[in-house]
C-alpha cells in the first residue's frame, strides 16, 4: 500500500503528470468551444476557470489527495462566487447572512457545471494512463466531434484538428514516460541534451503542419452513412452547401442573455412578454455592450452602480444637451420570466412605481450605460409584475447635426475611446469597406447615414441565414463578405463596428421592438383636454431586437436602425438622411464586393494561425540547412563524383580531405610558400602550433602513405584522416582562443 501511495505521489510530481493535464485541458477547450454556442457566457467562463484552477492546483500542491480535494473545493467556490457577481447573475445586497443566502440561492445550476467539469478532468487524468487508453480516449473525442460536425450547423474541423494535435503530444509524452520507466539510466543520459529531443519533436510537428496547409483540396468521394441511407430510402436529406445536414435547431426568439457568440438561426416565438401603455411609440431599451470580441459582445468587469430610491431623478453621464420630451410607460409583465433590467424608452429618468407602490428599492442604476438593474432575493419577488417609468426622449434637429464635423463633436474623452474599441485582429477589409462606403461623407452624421443605407439596401433579412457560406472567423467579416444575410444581430453589430472603424463612438443595444398596437377600452375612455393619447403595445418574444447607438458628442447617444424592415423614430428613413452628394445607383457596388469575397479553400488555412505556419516553415528551413551542413562532406564528394563521372576511390577522398585541412590551416594564418613541400610546411606549423603537432604528423603520414606507398588505401584510412582533420580544427581553435 505504501509503495502504491509513494508511486502515486511521485507520479503527481512528475513532468508526465503535468503534461497529461496540459493535453487534457487542451482537449477540454475544444468541447467548451462547441458548447459556448448554447451556454451562457458566465457558464463558459466558470467551466474554463474551473478546469484551469484544478489543473494548476493538481500540479503545485504537494499534499495528499484528501487535502488537495478540500483546497480545490474552496477555490472552486470562490471562482463560482466571483463569476456570478462579475456577470451580474446576482448582485450582493444587505447583511452577510443575506449575501450568503443570495449566493446559495443562485448557485444552481452553475455549481453542477463546475462540479461536472472537475470530476471529468480528474477521471480522465487517472483513468487514461496507457497508450491504448489514450488512443481510445482520442478516438471517442474525435468521433463525437465528427458526428456533431456532421449533424449540427456548427463547424468543428478546427476543434478536431486541435484534439489530434493534443493527442499526438500526449502520445509522445507517453512514449518518453515509458522509456523513462524501462531505461532509467538511458533516460538520464538523454535528458542531458534535451535540445535534441525538442528539436526532433519540433521538426515532426512542423512537417505535419506544413503538409496539412499545402494539402490540395479534394472533394469527398464517399457519402456519410446517414445521407446514403436517406437517399436509398428516398427520404429527403435536406442538405446545405457543405453537405452538413440542416437539422432545425431548438433556438427560439426572445431576449438573449448570451451575447459573446452571435450568429446561427432561430424560430419565431410569439409568446407574450409584456404590454406597454404609452403616448409615444418606441423601442424598449434593455442593456448595452461595448467590447466586441470577434464573435460577439462582452462587458468585462463589473460596472459601477448606485442604489435607487423612489421618485429619484436618474442621472445619465452621457446624456446630450438637447431638448427632451418626457414619456411615461406603464409596463405589465405577461409571463414569469426573470430579466436583469427594467425596460424603457431611450434613457429612463425616473421610476414612478413598482407593483403599484411608490418605491424603487432593490434596484441599481448604471449612470454610464443608462441601465436600470433589478436586485433579486428570496424574500422579494424576482421581477416586478408591473412598473411605471418615465423616459427622456431627445428631440434631435437633424439639419443641425448633419453639419457638425468630427472636431466639433468629439474631444479626447477616455469614455469615447472605450466605444472605439476594435479587436487586435479586426479584419482590414471591413475597415476598407467602411472607408469606401463613407468616402463621400464629410461629417459623422453623414457617415452613419451612408452605413445605415448601405446595410439596408445590400443585405437581406432572414432568421435562418445560410452559415455554410461563412469563411471568416470574424462575425462581422463573415456577414459582410460571406453570408450576406441575417437578422438584427448581424446588421446592428456590423453598423457599430463599421462606425468605430471610421472613428465614430458606437455601442450595441438589445431590447425589444415596439410590438403590436392593440385597441383596448382605455383608449375609448374620456380624457382631459390636452392629455396625450395613450396606446397599448403587446410585446412578444418575436419582438426581441438589437440595434446600434451612436454617440454624437453634445447630442448624446442616438439610436440607429440598420436592419431592413424595422422602423425607428430616429435615423430610419434612408431618403431623409442620405446626403445630397451620395450616388443614386448604390446597388452597383454589390458585384465589386462579390469579387472581393474570399475563396472557400482558404477555410482550411484559417484552421491554423498564420504565425504557427510561419514558425513551422522556419523550423523546417533551419532543419534542412542543418542537414546540408552536417552532410556537407558527402555532398562535396557527390559533386566531385558528378564532375568525374565515377565514384571517388578512398585514395581520392584522402587527397581531397588533405586539401581541405590545408585550406583551413591557411585561414588560421598557417601559410605555405610555393617551393615548400608539405613535410616542410608541417614541420614549420608544428613549431608555431605545438599543441597540434601530433595531429599534424598523423595527417602528414596518411598523406604520404596515400601518395607514395604502394599499399592499398581503404575506406578506414579515409575515416582516420577525416577524424584527425576534425581534431585539428578543434586544436587550432583552442590555441587561437
Amino acid at each position: 500500500m505504501n509503495a502504491i501511495r509513494n508511486e502515486s505521489l511521485g507520479l503527481k510530481r512528475s513532468w508526465y503528470h503535468a503534461a497529461s493535464l496540459l493535453w487534457i485541458f487542451l482537449i477540454a477547450l475544444q468541447w467548451i468551444s462547441f458548447t459556448q454556442e448554447s451556454w451562457y457566457t458566465e457558464t463558459t467562463s466558470l467551466v474554463l476557470w474551473t478546469l484551469a484552477a484544478v489543473s494548476i492546483l493538481e500540479v503545485i500542491l504537494p499534499f495528499r489527495m484528501l487535502y488537495r480535494t478540500i483546497i480545490k473545493a474552496v477555490v472552486l467556490l470562490y471562482i463560482l462566487h466571483k463569476t456570478l457577481i462579475d456577470y451580474m447573475v446576482y448582485i450582493p445586497y444587505g447583511t452577510l447572512t443575506e449575501r450568503v443566502e443570495q449566493f446559495i440561492l443562485h448557485m444552481p445550476p452553475y455549481v453542477w457545471f463546475s462540479l461536472c467539469a472537475w470530476v471529468m478532468l480528474e477521471a480522465a487524468l487517472r483513468l487514461v494512463n496507457s497508450t491504448r487508453r489514450i488512443l481510445v480516449f482520442l478516438g471517442v473525442n474525435i468521433i463525437s466531434l465528427g458526428i456533431l460536425d456532421s449533424f449540427t450547423q456548427i463547424p468543428l474541423w478546427v476543434e478536431i484538428a486541435w484534439v489530434m494535435f493534443a493527442g499526438m503530444g500526449w502520445l509522445v509524452c507517453q512514449h518518453f514516460r515509458n522509456y523513462q520507466l524501462q531505461y532509467p539510466q538511458g533516460w538520464k543520459r538523454m535528458i542531458r541534451y534535451p535540445y535534441k529531443i525538442l528539436a526532433n519533436i519540433a521538426i515532426i510537428f512542423s512537417l505535419i503542419i506544413v503538409a496539412s496547409v499545402n494539402m490540395p483540396e479534394i472533394p469527398p468521394t464517399l457519402t456519410d452513412p446517414y445521407t446514403a441511407w436517406r437517399n436509398y430510402t428516398g427520404t429527403s436529406a435536406n442538405q446545405s452547401r457543405n453537405g452538413v445536414l440542416d437539422i432545425p435547431t431548438a433556438t427560439e426568439s426572445g431576449y438573449s442573455r448570451e451575447d459573446s457568440q452571435l450568429g446561427g438561426g432561430f424560430n419565431f416565438d410569439y409568446t407574450p412578454v409584456m404590454s406597454i401603455t404609452t403616448s409615444d411609440r418606441s423601442y424598449w431599451r434593455g442593456e448595452t455592450r461595448s467590447e466586441y470580441t470577434g464573435t460577439g459582445w462582452d462587458e468585462p468587469g463589473r460596472a459601477s452602480m448606485e442604489n435607487l430610491s423612489a421618485s429619484q431623478t436618474l442621472e445619465n453621464e452621457e446624456a446630450g444637451k438637447v431638448k427632451t420630451k418626457k414619456v411615461t410607460q406603464k409596463v405589465t409583465m405577461l409571463n414569469d420570466t426573470v430579466y436583469p433590467i427594467l425596460f424603457g424608452a431611450y434613457s429612463i429618468s425616473q421610476v414612478s412605481s413598482v407593483n403599484g407602490e411608490e418605491r424603487a428599492d432593490r434596484m441599481l442604476w448604471n449612470t454610464e450605460r443608462a441601465e436600470l438593474h433589478v436586485v433579486t432575493s428570496r424574500q422579494q419577488p424576482q421581477y416586478p409584475k408591473n412598473y411605471t417609468v418615465v423616459s427622456e426622449v431627445p428631440i434631435i434637429v437633424e439639419d443641425e447635426l448633419r453639419t457638425k464635423s468630427a472636431d466639433a463633436l468629439y474631444t479626447s474623452n477616455p469614455a469615447e475611446d472605450k466605444y472605439l474599441q476594435l479587436p487586435s485582429r479586426f479584419p482590414e477589409r471591413v475597415k476598407d469597406l467602411a472607408a469606401e462606403v463613407t468616402a463621400s461623407a464629410k461629417t459623422p452624421y453623414e457617415k452613419v447615414a451612408l452605413l445605415q443605407d448601405y446595410l439596408q439596401q445590400n443585405f437581406n433579412y432572414t432568421n435562418n441565414p445560410d452559415l455554410s457560406r461563412k469563411v471568416s472567423n470574424d462575425f462581422v467579416e463573415g456577414f459582410l463578405f460571406d453570408i450576406r444575410e441575417g437578422y438584427c444581430d448581424y446588421f446592428s453589430t456590423a453598423l457599430v463596428m463599421m462606425a468605430r472603424a471610421e472613428g465614430i463612438p458606437a455601442r450595441w443595444v438589445k431590447g425589444y421592438a415596439p410590438g403590436q398596437m392593440s385597441l383596448n377600452s382605455d383608449m375609448q375612455a374620456p380624457r382631459q383636454p390636452g392629455a396625450p393619447i395613450e396606446t397599448t403595445y403587446t410585446v412578444t418574444n418575436a419582438d426581441a431586437h438589437s440595434w446600434a447607438e451612436v454617440y454624437f458628442g453634445e447630442y448624446g447617444w442616438i439610436p440607429v436602425e440598420a436592419t431592413p424592415g424595422f422602423d425607428m423614430p430616429l435615423l430610419t428613413e434612408s431618403s431623409e438622411v442620405q446626403p445630397a452628394d451620395q450616388p443614386e445607383d448604390q446597388p452597383e457596388e454589390e458585384p465589386v464586393q462579390e469579387e472581393k469575397q474570399a475563396p472557400t479553400p482558404e477555410q482550411t488555412s484559417n484552421m491554423i494561425p498564420t504565425f504557427v505556419i510561419w514558425i513551422a516553415a522556419a523550423v523546417i528551413v533551419l532543419w534542412v540547412a542543418y542537414m546540408f551542413w552536417r552532410n556537407r562532406l558527402s555532398l562535396r564528394f557527390l559533386l566531385l563524383r558528378l564532375r568525374t563521372g565515377r565514384p571517388l576511390t578512398p585514395e581520392q577522398k584522402v587527397l581531397a580531405e588533405t586539401e581541405r585541412w590545408i585550406r583551413y590551416a591557411r585561414r588560421r594564418g598557417l601559410t605555405r610558400s610555393g617551393d615548400e613541400t608539405l613535410r616542410e610546411s608541417v614541420t614549420r606549423w608544428s613549431q608555431l602550433r605545438p599543441s597540434a603537432q601530433t595531429t599534424f604528423e598523423e595527417l602528414l603520414m596518411k598523406f604520404e602513405q596515400t601518395r607514395y606507398s604502394p599499399a592499398t588505401v581503404t575506406a578506414d584510412d579515409w575515416k582516420v584522416v577525416y577524424q584527425a582533420a576534425l581534431k585539428l580544427r578543434k586544436e587550432l581553435k583552442a590555441e587561437r582562443a
